[in-house]
């Protein structure tokens, strides 16, 4: 797939393409592996989870969400560590230390132990989505990057377009292997990746450019050169860079950090009660499906999102990036997802759904183009850190709320209302950003996507 443009020098359409091959698809892995052993609770509650351990809805509402706890916790620690140690050593550190706790979901017993684990598996991941995306964009010029952050999100749906078939064939294994009932079968089969990945990492990855045997020198040397220039670009006139402090009395990263609240409110809702709605159409639709086939609909929604991703973020790169590329998916999201509840069909129900999963993760990589526009250095590892510690904030409150709504209620309808409203005040911010003329790319930068550096031709 090809991620340089016409107009570039050879040097640079080779390095973006080398670096779009090299590493993105690794990376990409990676998350794939993270999202489904995070979301993996999701697959196992309908499907004998939740019976074998008593739960309510609510229960499972927080055992999912205290995850997140624990990740919110170290994240910014563990962003500062990556900087300070080299995103090689770390995200590997942070692979290999997950993959063990999530082995040992395979053994659990009763509410506290789920809740006492799912906190743990959050501190063992700290840190590891926005290193993920640190990471990336040491390695590539700002121009480029809406494209390679969209390469490397696809993993986010695929995981679910994969994963979640994936994890019904692994659920139908019912004491095939070990005498495991096959929701702790599955939580067995998907941890054990993270170890094997992890190590291959320490050995795979590299820190920057000019570590890269796999680079020229001619290559080394004009993302080096390119990256440097950027980074100059972004200091005060008085040379000194932001830090830490400067970060968290940034208001642009606050407003950042409440619309990304909202998408992930979103889109967590969707990872961990999606299967739940599912199986709910029995009772309201009168259709019933074995695991695998539950699994199947489930993927339904993220493949059209895939596509759709690529599409969005593409489009952003060729006129460069403009408040509607986040916004308008954020308002489509706060009405199609209450809406699906009230669709007659289960085919109707999931093309709704289908919508909701569009829309956030048509945002979500334009989205993370935003931070690094204006923070550099140890600034823009905090001030990514910051934001997705909010969204880790909404991946606790998510779960946790729309599962005591559920109980209080009897039904989805309320819960999702407020995941609706949560992606409306996503859109409204957005909007409020761009007022502040703090969104929308100038068209020298959007000139640039198309034509590609200047310094080369």
């Amino acid at each position: 797939m090809s991620t340089a443009r016409h107009g570039e020098s050879d040097v640079a359409r080779s390095a973006i393409r080398k670096v779009a091959v090299r590493l993105v698809p690794f990376v990409a892995l990676m998350f794939f592996i993270n999202y489904l052993d995070r979301t993996a609770i999701g697959f196992a509650a309908p499907n004998g989870m939740n019976d074998d351990l008593a739960l309510s809805a609510a229960q499972f509402g927080f055992a999912s969400g205290v995850f997140f706890i624990g990740y919110i916790i170290l994240e910014v620690p563990s962003n500062l560590a990556l900087h300070r140690f080299g995103a090689r050593r770390w995200l590997a550190r942070i692979m290999v230390t997950w993959g063990i706790v999530a082995l040992l979901f395979t053994w659990v017993q009763d509410f506290t132990q789920l809740a006492v684990l799912r906190f743990l598996l959050g501190v063992a991941e700290a840190g590891f989505f926005p290193g993920a995306i640190l990471f990336l964009s040491l390695w590539v010029p700002a121009r480029y990057r809406s494209r390679i952050l969209a390469l490397f999100y696809l993993a986010q749906p695929l995981t679910t377009v994969i994963g979640a078939p994936l994890a019904g064939v692994l659920i139908q294994q019912d004491g095939t292997f070990f005498g495991l009932e096959g929701w702790r079968f599955m939580f067995f089969a998907v941890a054990l990746p993270a170890i094997i990945v992890g190590v291959i990492a320490w050995f795979y990855l590299a820190d920057r450019p000019a570590d890269a045997k796999w680079l020229t020198k001619a290559e080394q040397t004009w993302l080096t050169r390119e990256l440097e220039a950027e980074h100059k670009s972004k200091a005060p006139s008085d040379g000194r860079h932001p830090g830490i402090r400067s970060v968290f009395g940034n208001g642009r990263v606050w407003l950042l950090s409440l619309i990304y609240f909202g998408f992930i409110y979103g889109l967590y809702t969707l990872a961990f009660f999606l299967p739940a709605i599912i199986a709910e159409f029995e009772a309201r639709f009168g259709t019933t499906f074995n695991v695998l086939q539950e699994g199947l609909i489930t993927a339904i929604p993220y493949l059209p999102a895939a596509v759709v991703l690529y599409l969005w973020s593409r489009d952003a790169t060729r006129r460069g990036l403009r408040t509607w590329h986040i916004a308008v998916p954020a308002f489509a999201g706060a009405v199609s997802i209450p809406l699906a509840l009230f669709a007659g069909s289960p085919v109707l129900t999931i093309a709704i759904i289908t919508v909701t999963a569009c829309a956030i993760f048509a945002a979500l990589p334009n989205f993370w183009t935003l931070p690094t526009r204006f923070l550099t250095g140890v600034a823009a590892a905090a001030g990514i850190a910051l934001i997705n510690t909010m969204g880790n904030l909404a991946g606790f409150a998510a779960p946790y709320i729309t599962g005591a709504l559920f109980d209080w209620t009897g039904g989805y309808v309320l819960p999702m209302f407020v995941v609706g409203g949560f992606m409306l005040l996503s859109g409204v911010l957005m909007v409020v950003l761009a007022r502040r003329g703090q969104v929308d790319e100038p068209p020298s930068v959007a000139a640039s996507h198309a034509d590609g550096p200047t310094a080369d031709r």
